[in-house]
């Protein structure tokens, strides 16, 4: 068996294809154009890669984006005055707070600032509220990413066991609840879960999420199951995943990495970027 490769990149042209038109038809009808503000605490240099990339993806579309960067001693009180001051700006349609922050900030009182309209990646309580009510008003980024990615690959779900590896307020939790939300039965696992081979064996959809170079290995896998790596390393400056080599050979779809979900993050942050300024001229 050789996994269906779970490519990102096509489907997330075809999301920014969609929104381009969106916003020139907005736009060409005198609706103000959607405008992202990213916000960057520090000097981390993929943190900044990250932020750059990500107004790129907006700018191609027609999404203006600005730039607002603190040094990385700021207190939190400097943050959350700038969030504040974003807030309050009608030109701005959402607000992206790049993670994590130096250490001294404290990233809850920062998030909880936000507006939740404004809130691009569905961390406010609001936001985070709705979604575990089942009544999402925003998803996350990359949780929705996934969602995406295995609709449009029929990847069958309703039924389904699915194990999440990884707890994360932004990836681990959300896409947890999005997959109980399409009716599958939902494990979610950490380090302090016993035997976790043994649980990632039982998958059909298998969600890994913890940042750890090949921390999957091929017996980890359920045969022909999804296997969807989120993990983000850095091996011989290469950009590695979770998932070990040889797992293609034993699962029925799996993501690349890189190429499969990072590209689907990106695009929804884009649309999500859209729909903030949809919903708040409503």
């Amino acid at each position: 068996m050789t996994a269906v490769s779970l490519e990102g990149r096509p489907i997330a042209e075809s999301i920014y294809a969609g929104i381009e038109a969106e916003v020139r038809a907005r736009v060409a009808a005198g609706g103000p154009r959607p405008h992202l503000a990213t916000v960057l605490v520090g000097d981390d240099p993929a943190s900044d890669i990250y932020v750059r990339m990500k107004q790129r993806n907006c700018e191609r579309v027609g999404i203006s984006t600005s730039d607002h960067r603190l040094s990385a001693k700021a207190t939190t009180e400097e943050v959350v005055a700038l969030v504040g001051r974003l807030n309050a700006s009608d030109e701005i349609s959402a607000i992206l707070v790049q993670m994590p922050m130096p250490a001294q900030v404290d990233a809850e009182a920062v998030v909880e600032t936000m507006s939740p309209v404004k809130d691009v990646d569905g961390l406010h309580p609001f936001n985070a509220g709705r979604l575990a009510l089942g009544e999402p008003v925003v998803k996350p980024c990359t949780p929705a990413g996934i969602m995406e990615l295995l609709a449009r690959y029929e990847v069958p779900l309703a039924g389904r066991r699915a194990v999440v590896v990884g707890r994360s307020n932004l990836v681990g939790k959300p896409v947890a609840l999005l997959l109980l939300q399409a009716h599958a039965t939902v494990t979610i696992c950490h380090s302090r879960t016993t035997d976790l081979a043994a649980v990632c064996r039982q998958a059909d959809v298998l969600v890994t999420a913890v940042g750890k170079t090949f921390y999957i290995e091929p017996d980890w896998v359920k045969p022909g199951a999804a296997v969807i790596d989120v993990g983000v390393s850095r091996l011989d400056g290469m950009v590695v995943g979770d998932v070990a080599g040889g797992v293609d050979e034993v699962a029925g779809w799996l993501t690349p990495n890189p190429g499969g979900v990072g590209p689907m993050t990106r695009a929804m942050l884009v649309s999500n970027t859209y729909d903030a300024e949809v919903r708040r001229r409503r």
